[in-house]
C-alpha cells in the first residue's frame, strides 16, 4: 500500500493529521535550511549597497555620486536577476537526477560565490559574483518547494508550504541582524564571509535526507529521459498556457523587491543621514527596518494557507498584490517625500509591505498543484526564475530612474503600476482550490 492510500486508511478526513516520518520532518529542515540562508545570501547585498560602491566605484574610476550608486546599484542587481534567471536551468536537473541531490549543488554553488565577494577589489568583479552566486539562489527555492509538495502528507502539506517560504524571511531577518551586529562594525566585506555559511548544511543533508517517494515511482521514466524534455512538456498544448500566467505572475511579484526589500534600507539610510544620524547609526536603523519587513512577510506567510483554502490560490494572490500596490505608491510615493520626520511613518508602511511580500508564498502552494511529477521541478524553476530576466530589465531602468530624479522615491514607487496589471492577470491563472498534488 502506497503513503497516501495508508494515511487515508489510518487518518480519514475528520480525524488528526498523520504523524510526519524522520525524512519528512528533516527533508522539511533541509529545504527550510536552504531557503533560510538563501535569503540571507541574496539580501546581504542589499545591505551592503552604499558602503559597497562607496569604496569599489573609485577604485574601477567611478566617482561615487548619490546618482552613480544608484546607476551601478541597479545594474549588478540586474546581473544577480540574470543569473537567478539562468536558475531555471536547475529544473530539468532536479527532475532528471532528484530534488535531494540537485538541492545540494545550489546551495554549494551560492555559498561559494557569495563568499568570494568579500575579497573583490573592483565593481565589475563584484558584478560577476553576484551573477554566478544568482545562478545558484534560484535554484534553490524551486528544489525545496518541489521536495516539501511531495514528500508531505496530503493534509499537511499546504501549511508545509507556508511554514517553508518562512525560511527566506527568517533568513532577510538573520542578514539584518548580522549587519546590525558584525557589518556595520566591521564593514561590507565581513557580511559576504557570513554569506558563505550555507556550505556547512551539505554534510547534513546528505547524511540524512532521501529523495521523495513520488519522485521515486517515476525516476525509472525520467532518468530515460533528455535533459531538455520536461521543458518540452512545460510549453505542450496542455500546459504552455498556464506556464506562460505563471511565469507573468511571477515577473509582476519580482516587481515588489525594490519596493518590499531592496530600496528599503537605502530610503532609511537616506532619511537617517538627512536627519543627522551617523553613518553606523543609519546602518542599525536600517536593519531594524528591514526585520520589521522580513516579520510581518513571515505572519503574511502563516497565514498564506488558510487564506488560500478560504478564498483560493487566486484570491490570496490578489489580496497580496493589492497591499504591494497600494503601499509601494504610499511609502516611496509620499511618506519618503516627508523628510527625516517621516521615519516613524515609513515603519508602519514597512509592515504592511512586508506582509504583502507574502504573495511569493502563494507560488511555494500553488505552482506544485498545477503540474505532474516529471516536470513539476522544471515547472517551478521556470516560472520562479525566468521572469526574473523581465526582471533585470525592470532593476536597470529603476536603477537609472534614481539617477534621473536624484531620489530613489518616485522611480520604485513606479512599480505599483506592475501589481494593478498583476490584477488583471490573475482570473486567466488556474484555479487549485480542493484539488490534491498531481501524481
Amino acid at each position: 500500500m502506497d503513503r497516501s492510500a495508508a494515511n487515508e486508511v489510518n487518518h480519514p478526513a475528520s480525524a488528526v493529521s498523520p504523524s510526519l516520518t524522520r525524512n519528512q520532518i528533516r527533508g522539511f529542515w533541509a529545504s527550510w535550511g536552504g531557503w533560510t540562508l538563501d535569503g540571507m545570501d541574496s539580501f546581504v547585498y542589499a545591505l551592503v549597497l552604499v558602503p559597497s560602491l562607496r569604496e569599489l566605484l573609485p577604485r574601477s574610476g567611478i566617482a561615487a555620486t548619490k546618482g552613480n550608486i544608484g546607476l551601478y546599484g541597479g545594474l549588478l542587481f540586474a546581473l544577480f536577476l540574470i543569473g537567478w534567471g539562468l536558475a531555471f536551468l536547475w529544473g530539468p536537473v532536479g527532475d532528471k537526477f532528484g530534488r535531494v541531490r540537485t538541492l545540494m549543488l545550489t546551495i554549494v554553488w551560492y555559498s561559494v560565490f557569495t563568499f568570494l565577494s568579500a575579497f573583490v577589489t573592483g565593481v565589475w568583479q563584484l558584478a560577476i559574483l553576484r551573477l554566478l552566486a544568482g545562478v545558484g539562489i534560484g535554484g534553490e527555492w524551486a528544489m525545496g518547494g518541489t521536495f516539501v509538495a511531495e514528500e508531505w502528507p496530503e493534509s499537511r502539506r499546504r501549511m508545509g508550504a507556508g511554514l517553508m517560504h518562512t525560511g527566506y524571511y527568517v533568513g532577510i531577518f538573520l542578514a539584518a541582524l548580522a549587519n546590525y551586529g558584525i557589518g556595520s562594525r566591521f564593514g561590507w566585506r565581513s557580511m559576504f564571509i557570513v554569506g558563505g555559511v550555507p556550505a556547512l548544511l551539505l554534510a547534513w543533508i546528505r547524511h540524512g535526507v532521501s529523495e521523495p517517494a513520488a519522485w521515486k515511482k517515476k525516476e525509472s521514466v525520467v532518468r530515460s529521459w533528455a535533459v531538455w524534455r520536461p521543458f518540452a512538456t512545460l510549453f505542450s498544448a496542455a500546459w504552455r498556457r498556464r506556464t506562460i500566467v505563471n511565469a507573468l505572475l511571477m515577473l509582476v511579484s519580482i516587481c515588489g523587491l525594490w519596493a518590499g526589500t531592496v530600496y528599503v534600507p537605502a530610503a532609511i539610510t537616506s532619511l537617517a543621514e538627512a536627519g543627522g544620524r551617523s553613518t553606523p547609526q543609519a546602518a542599525q536603523l536600517a536593519s531594524w527596518g528591514i526585520m520589521l519587513v522580513s516579520f510581518a512577510t513571515i505572519l503574511g506567510c502563516l497565514a498564506m494557507p488558510q487564506l488560500a483554502e478560504l478564498v483560493g490560490r487566486r484570491g490570496a494572490l490578489a489580496i497580496f498584490f493589492t497591499l504591494m500596490m497600494v503601499f509601494i505608491a504610499l511609502t516611496f510615493g509620499k511618506v519618503f517625500y516627508l523628510g527625516p520626520g517621516a521615519l516613524p511613518w515609513l515603519f508602519v508602511c514597512l509592515f504592511f509591505l512586508g506582509l504583502g511580500g507574502a504573495n511569493f508564498a502563494v507560488y511555494t502552494l500553488w505552482l506544485p498543484e498545477q503540474y505532474p511529477t516529471e516536470c513539476r521541478a522544471s515547472a517551478f524553476a521556470f516560472s520562479t526564475s525566468f521572469a526574473r530576466f523581465g526582471g533585470a530589465g525592470i532593476t536597470f531602468l529603476v536603477g537609472a530612474g534614481v539617477r534621473h530624479f536624484g531620489s530613489l522615491g518616485t522611480p520604485v514607487a513606479m512599480t505599483s503600476i506592475a501589481f494593478a496589471l498583476g490584477l488583471l492577470l490573475i482570473p486567466l491563472a488556474a484555479e487549485t482550490r480542493g484539488k490534491t498534488l498531481p501524481a
